[in-house]
């Protein structure tokens, strides 16, 4: 049973940092446009030059 007051707290410090993160990167702009990157590497900028 006390394991429960040690893990719990990192559970919560845990699930803390991922939502800080989450909304860190909420903020940033990180979700901002999420059809663009998969499809830019399918254009062609340069010419190989071989």
């Amino acid at each position: 049973m006390d394991i429960v007051f040690v893990l719990l707290p990192f559970a919560l410090l845990f699930a803390g940092v991922g939502a800080g993160a989450y909304i860190w990167a909420v903020k940033r702009g990180q979700f901002d446009d999420l059809e663009t990157p998969p499809l830019r590497i399918l254009s062609d900028d340069e010419e190989s030059k071989s």
